[in-house]
C-alpha cells in the first residue's frame, strides 16, 4: 500500500479501516521539548516534521468573556496572570505541569450573569489570519484539522470559577451550571457557523472536558446523565450534521462514562490513561468497534525505553486490530522522555503499528 497522507490515514482509522500503518499523533509538554533541543534536536523545529509524526492541528475561537490578561508577577520558575477567563493562574516555566489556578472573577451567578453579557460572537473572536494563512498549507499537505470547542466542566471548573465551587454547585445551583455549560457551547458553535459560512472545513470537532481522576470521577454517572450529559449530546449533533467526527479528550478513570459515550455517538476518544486504571486493551475489546482510541501508552514508562518498548510491542498489536486506533502517550509527552528514547519508540510503533 502506498503511503498515506495523515488526513487519509486518520480518516481510515475513524472508518475502522486498516491504512498503511497507524497514525502517530502525540504532544510534548514544553519541557519535553526543552530537553529534546539540549540533546540535539534543532531549536525551534517543528517536532511532528522532525519525528515523521502525523500533524493534527486544532483550531480554536475566543469564547471567553475577555477580562483583562496581566503579568502579576514573573520569576525564572514561574509565571502569575491573570486569564481572559477571569482567572489568576501561576504558570511553571520548566516543569511538566498544568497551571495552578489561584482565584476567580466568576465566583456566583450574579458574577457569571456579568461575565455572560461579555461573551457575544463577533467576527474578532475568530482568528481570520490563521484560516488565511496556514488553513491551506495544511489542507494541501493532506494534514487533520480539528476545530477546538471549549465549554463544559472543564471550561467552567478549571478556567472560570474553580473546581470546588463548580462541584458544590452541582449540587445547590445546578441550573447555573447548566446555563454555562451551554452558554459557552452556544458561543463555540455561535461562532464556527461564521467560518464554515466562509467555506472552510474542518475534519472533526474536538474538545477536553475531563470527567475523572486517578481512580474515580468528579461526579456520579447520574449528575453527568442529568446536568452535563445534554450539553455534550448537542456537540455531537452540531458536529454531525456538518459532516464533521466528534472526538472527545477526558483525562482520569472515565470507565463509568464509556457507554454514555457511545450511545450519545461520540466517534473518538482520547487519551485512555492507563496511571488513572483505565485498560486500553480492555477499551479496545469492549468499544474499540464503535470508538477510535487515541493513546494508552503509559507516559510512566518513557523513562525507560526498554519498557517502554516492550509495552508498545504488547499493546499495540491488539490496538491496530480492524483500524481505530492512533498511537500516542496516555496524556503528553513527559520531559522523562529523552529525544533517543522518543525516536526509538516512534521507530517501533511504526514497524508494529505497519498493516503490511
Amino acid at each position: 500500500m502506498k503511503a498515506l497522507t495523515t488526513r487519509e490515514r486518520i480518516a481510515k482509522m475513524y472508518e475502522h479501516r486498516e491504512a498503511d500503518r497507524v497514525p502517530i499523533c502525540d504532544t510534548p509538554w514544553a519541557s519535553a521539548l526543552e530537553r529534546w533541543e539540549r540533546e540535539g534536536m534543532p531549536q525551534g523545529a517543528e517536532y511532528n516534521e522532525f519525528f515523521g509524526l502525523d500533524p493534527v492541528h486544532l483550531f480554536g475561537v475566543d469564547v471567553t468573556p475577555q477580562y483583562e490578561e496581566r503579568v502579576v508577577e514573573e520569576t525564572d520558575e514561574y509565571i502569575t496572570r491573570t486569564t481572559a477567563w477571569g482567572a489568576t493562574e501561576r504558570n511553571w516555566k520548566h516543569a511538566a505541569s498544568t497551571p495552578e489556578y489561584l482565584d476567580f472573577t466568576v465566583t456566583d451567578p450574579d458574577r457569571w450573569a456579568e461575565a455572560r453579557k461579555r461573551m457575544t460572537p463577533k467576527p474578532d473572536r475568530i482568528p481570520w489570519d490563521w484560516l488565511e494563512k496556514k488553513y491551506p498549507v495544511y489542507r494541501k499537505r493532506g494534514d487533520w484539522i480539528q476545530a477546538r470547542f471549549r465549554f463544559g466542566f472543564e471550561a467552567v471548573h478549571a478556567y472560570t470559577v474553580g473546581t470546588e465551587r463548580v462541584l458544590m454547585a452541582l449540587c445547590t445551583d445546578p441550573e447555573w451550571m447548566t446555563d454555562m455549560f451551554n452558554h459557552y457551547l452556544d458561543l463555540n458553535i455561535a461562532l464556527f457557523e461564521m467560518i464554515l459560512a466562509r467555506g472552510y472545513t474542518f475534519d472533526a470537532v474536538h474538545w477536553t472536558d475531563d470527567l475523572g481522576y486517578k481512580q474515580s470521577q468528579f461526579f456520579s454517572l447520574k449528575m453527568y446523565r442529568e446536568l452535563l450529559r445534554p450539553a455534550h449530546q448537542r456537540a455531537v449533533e452540531w458536529a454531525h450534521s456538518k459532516g464533521m467526527k466528534a472526538k472527545f479528550h477526558s483525562c482520569g478513570d472515565i470507565r463509568p462514562f464509556l457507554p454514555e459515550f457511545v450511545d450519545m455517538g461520540i466517534d473518538g476518544l482520547h487519551p485512555l490513561e492507563v496511571k488513572a486504571g483505565v485498560d486500553p486493551i480492555q477499551v479496545k475489546k469492549t468499544y474499540g468497534k464503535k470508538l477510535l482510541l487515541h493513546g494508552g501508552m503509559d507516559a510512566l514508562l518513557w523513562d525507560d525505553a526498554d519498557k517502554m518498548e516492550a509495552y508498545v510491542r504488547r499493546v499495540l498489536p491488539v490496538m491496530k486490530e480492524g483500524g481505530g486506533y492512533i498511537f500516542s502517550t496516555d496524556h503528553t509527552i513527559p520531559s522523562s522522555a529523552s529525544l533517543a528514547a522518543f525516536k526509538r519508540i516512534v521507530a517501533v510503533a511504526k514497524a508494529v503499528g505497519s498493516y503490511e
